[in-house]
This record gives C-alpha cells, structure tokens and sequence, in this order.
C-alpha cells in the first residue's frame, strides 16, 4: 500500500490517548493513516492529537454507553466520510484477590472490557457494511487464554470479549468486514504502573514486559495483513493456547512463576524508589 492511499484509510482508535493506544495512533499517523483519538479524557485526547499533528483529530468516547458510540461514529463519517479501521484498545483493571474486591469492580471491569468493546462492533459492523469494507481489530490480552491471580474478571472479560469477537468474525465471513485478535502480554503502560502497586498481580511480572511501541508495530502490521489473530510475543501462542484448557498446567505454572514474579515485583519497587 503506497503512502497515498494510505492517506484515505481513516483509523479510529479507542482508549487512544495513553499507552498502547497512543503509541498505536503514533504509528498510524506516521505511515500515513489518518487517525481519529477516541478516549473518555477528552483533555488527553486533545493533547495526544495536537502532539501528532494535523492527521489526527480527538473525540470523546466513553465505550459503555452506546449513544457515545453512535454520536462518536456520527462524527466520524461528518468529517472523514468512511471509517477503514475500528481499533478497540481502551481497558480498565482493578487489581486484587477476587474475594477482596466489591461486585462493582467485577461488574465495571466486565462492562467496559467486554461490552465496551462489543458496543463498538456492533455499532461499527453495519456502518462498515454498508460502506462495503472495513476492519475491526480488537485488543484482548494473553489473560483470555491464562487467567493470572489478582486478575480474575479482567481475564474473565478478556475471555469473553475474544469469545464474541471470533463467534461475529464467523458469522460476518461472508461480509466485506475483516477481523483481527491482538494477544499482548504485560506491557509497560500505566494500567501495569497499577499492577505494580499489588502484591497480588506477582505472576504478571514473572517476564520482561513489552514496551507499548512492540504492540503498536503488531497492531500496524495486522492493519495491512489483516490476520485472524496476532500473539505477543509470537512464540508464546502455542503455549498459551495449550495452557488454557490444562488447569493443573495452569496451577504449575502460576507456582513457578509467581516466585519469579515477585522476585522481579520487589526489584521494580526498589528501582522506582530509587528514581
């Protein structure tokens, strides 16, 4: 795809104004997409398309409310006259032992993770068809696959949200809609900041993390070669995919590596004390 016509592919990016989101519509831009930020912070996601420049433009977005979509996919097609690309990015996490959070966290993290991003394809998939193309990339986690301690309904949501996502892509494979699953494990953005502070979360530190930069290239790689699913690091898929259905697979390794996990926990703490 040359530099031109990749001027008229229009990008909409949710949770767009921080982490992966940003660093997504940061690439974007530069390969020469136009890309719309959408985020709830409308203050952010006006300060990230000022940074990017002309190609890029904000809207307020809160992904749970449907009338934020429509109005948000209103203004879209007002000023583009298409949408190319639905990238749902934008999470929330409460971090903590499942017993020791309150329903309503569970509750939140399920309506924004899961039907927030639902909202958007089903508000996104005529408008798309109609057009006669468009793709809809959704952003889940390796938590779909390996549910970690201290993660219990941000994994449920993620595994939930992929389950929709791949029982729609099956129904629409027939339309002229593609979709793309993106699988990141832990990346260094602010939801991880968070992670950081909870001795439960010790597992998700077992690893390197990824920098937001990793995923945005797979995620701008998945927009021209439009895959059924993308896994990050790669080589992690078969293991995960093997895991998930083995729970004493699963608990082997949440012993393991929960060691190693907290290990690295404290060494980050220190760091950060540090400076």
């Amino acid at each position: 795809m040359n530099n031109d016509k990749k001027q008229s592919q229009v990008v909409m990016i949710t949770g767009a104004a921080s982490g992966i989101g940003a660093a997504t519509a940061k690439l974007a831009v530069a390969a020469g997409y136009r890309v719309v930020i959408a985020d709830i912070d409308l203050d952010k996601a006006q300060a990230t398309a000022k940074l990017l420049g002309p190609h890029t433009w904000p809207v307020k977005l809160d992904i749970t409310l449907e009338s934020d979509w429509e109005a948000a996919l209103d203004r879209v097609w007002e000023v583009e006259g298409r949408l190319d690309v639905l990238i749902n990015n934008a999470a929330i996490v409460h971090t903590g032992w499942a017993r020791d959070l309150p329903l309503s966290a569970h509750r939140q993290t399920m309506e924004t993770n899961c039907m927030g991003a639902i909202n958007g394809m089903m508000t996104a998939l005529p408008r798309l068809k109609a057009q006669g193309s468009g793709h809809l990339v959704t952003v889940a986690s390796m938590v779909a696959f390996i549910p970690y301690p201290g993660l219990a309904s941000y994994a449920a949501a993620k595994h939930a949200l992929r389950a929709f996502h791949v029982a729609l892509a099956i129904e629409e494979r027939d339309s002229p809609v593609d979709f793309s699953l993106i699988y990141p494990g832990a990346t260094e953005t602010p939801m991880l900041e968070k992670e950081a502070k909870d001795d439960a979360l010790a597992l998700a530190f077992a690893g390197k993390p990824m920098m937001p930069e990793d995923v945005a290239a797979a995620i701008l790689e998945a927009l021209r070669t439009r895959p059924d699913e993308v896994y990050l690091p790669p080589e992690r898929g078969p293991v995960v995919r093997k895991m998930g259905t083995d729970i004493e697979a699963l608990r082997e390794h949440v012993r393991v590596n929960t060691e190693v996990g907290w290990k690295n926990l404290q060494e980050r703490r220190q760091k950060m004390v540090q400076g």
